[in-house]
């Protein structure tokens, strides 16, 4: 069994990105040597051996990358994967570079210069590959960059996956078929090409370049034999687990004679990771309320010219273990408006206990800008200092909402409400209630302070964009 040719297309994108990597280097190198000039004001001949010097060692650069797999998607999936491919690049190239200079005994290297060297190599790439990444989530959208893959198995596992590939489409992945032993007809268009004993000519006759397998479809002797068959094809072969919702990072391989095993690490809340939390939290929110004080008074005072009622809003949400708490927002409603919530039942748009309207009458003009601009959160970050929320967690409910819980969702209530979350940065009030549900989750099994940490900057993206703000 031979996997088919692929095409030129993603020779070519490697080959681009190859140049921008290098023109990204490059910048950085230029930026380094300019800065040198200027801050120690250095001969003309001697900022000329630092630039030579630094472009002699571009080779290890490319070594670097090739090493640490910088032009294989499947290397690079997580922004913080690729971000440690680029760290240890330009560990490599700045390796390659004392070598050299130590071969050429250049008594006049700056350390100043180097660091700054490698510290701009990696800034640089980092912001180039987050535009390529960017283009690359594009074309494989508009299904211009796309690899064709087949499912074998046909159980609710193996639809499940072929359901989430198309609501994935920038993972770039496009089904073709089911290989399977039932008929059970078309699925979105996506139809069972034959059975699994027919799996190699099947692939002979399309131009599948990767195959998904469900476990839970095929037997044991069987999933290794054909994993085995395939990968020596050349074909590209993802198991899917029937694990959900368990973040990447806790998991490891491991071998026991022979058999594969996957290692789940366990999530740790308590000792100094709940300290490190608790100083986060008050820092950062001491720091935004001292940074955003004239946004706030003239957000008060803009509530206060538009008419009468309060300024604040408060309302009483559910916290940690269940317990009450008092959250307060800026007004960005009529004051009559928990009163008029029962006359637009009807034109809820959300799903489950989730309330939202597009155009909700209730909103003030004032208030529908605070809202695309998060400036309504901002008192909430005095309820962070205080310690009934949290910078990032789940949403705070509403007590009624409760009832509508199954018993998984009152997981949520181990952790403190956050005042931006997964849910947020995910689509905010675009979401809905399931997806609403899996996030929040997904946070409370897989939470650790490097996700807290990402969860805040994705936080900032979103706020500037306005996607999603209710």
């Amino acid at each position: 069994m031979v996997r088919p040719e692929t095409g030129g297309v993603r020779r070519r994108l490697k080959s681009r990105l190859l140049i921008a990597d290098t023109a990204a280097v490059l910048f950085a190198l230029l930026s380094a040597t300019g800065a040198l000039y200027v801050v120690r004001d250095l001969p003309a001949w001697l900022d000329f051996r630092h630039l030579l010097l630094g472009l002699a060692s571009l080779p290890g650069f490319a070594v670097g990358a090739s090493l640490n797999r910088m032009y294989l998607a499947r290397a690079n999936e997580r922004p913080s994967e690729e971000a440690g491919n680029i760290l240890r690049t330009v560990a490599v190239g700045l390796g390659t570079l004392l070598l050299i200079s130590f071969s050429i005994q250049f008594k006049e290297l700056s350390r100043l210069w180097v660091v700054m060297f490698g510290v701009g190599s990696f800034m640089a790439l980092v912001t180039e590959r987050r535009f390529a990444r960017r283009k690359f989530r594009q074309l494989r959208q508009t299904g211009r960059l796309t690899r064709p893959i087949v499912i074998v198995g046909t159980d609710a596992n193996a639809i499940g996956l072929m359901h989430t590939y198309l609501r994935n489409p920038e993972q770039g992945y496009r089904v073709i078929g089911f290989v399977g032993d039932d008929d059970i007809g078309e699925r979105a268009g996506v139809g069972v090409l034959g059975p699994i004993e027919h799996l190699d000519l099947i692939l002979e006759q399309t131009n599948a370049v990767g195959v998904i397998i469900s476990q839970t479809a095929v037997d044991h002797d069987t999933l290794n034999a054909m994993t085995r068959r395939l990968t020596d094809g050349g074909y590209h072969v993802a198991l899917s687990s029937t694990l959900t919702d368990i973040d990447i990072t806790r998991l490891r391989p491991q071998q026991l004679d022979g058999r594969t095993m996957i290692y789940v690490e366990p999530i740790r809340r308590d000792g100094w990771r709940a300290l490190a939390k608790r100083a986060f939290d008050v820092v950062t929110a001491v720091s935004l309320l001292a940074i955003t004080l004239p946004v706030t008074v003239a957000a008060a005072i803009a509530i206060r010219i538009e008419g009468p009622g309060p300024i604040f809003f408060r309302q009483t949400r559910v916290g940690l273990n269940g317990e009450p708490f008092t959250m307060t927002k800026f007004r960005t409603m009529v004051p009559d408006a928990e009163a008029r919530r029962c006359e637009l039942t009807d034109l809820n748009e959300a799903d489950g206990p989730l309330f939202k309207m597009t155009h909700d009458p209730r909103i003030t003009r004032v208030g529908r800008l605070l809202r695309k601009l998060s400036i309504d959160e901002l008192p909430q970050l005095v309820s962070v200092i205080v310690g009934d929320m949290s910078m990032v967690g789940p949403r705070p409910a509403l007590p009624h909402e409760i009832d509508d819980w199954d018993e998984a969702l009152h997981e949520r209530l181990r952790v403190l409400p956050g005042l931006t979350g997964m849910w947020q940065v995910s689509g905010r009030s675009d979401s809905s209630f399931e997806q609403y549900r899996r996030l929040d989750l997904y946070y409370v099994h897989n939470w650790s302070l490097a996700h807290d940490l990402r969860i805040c900057l994705r936080t900032i993206g979103v706020v500037l964009s306005g996607r999603g703000a209710a």
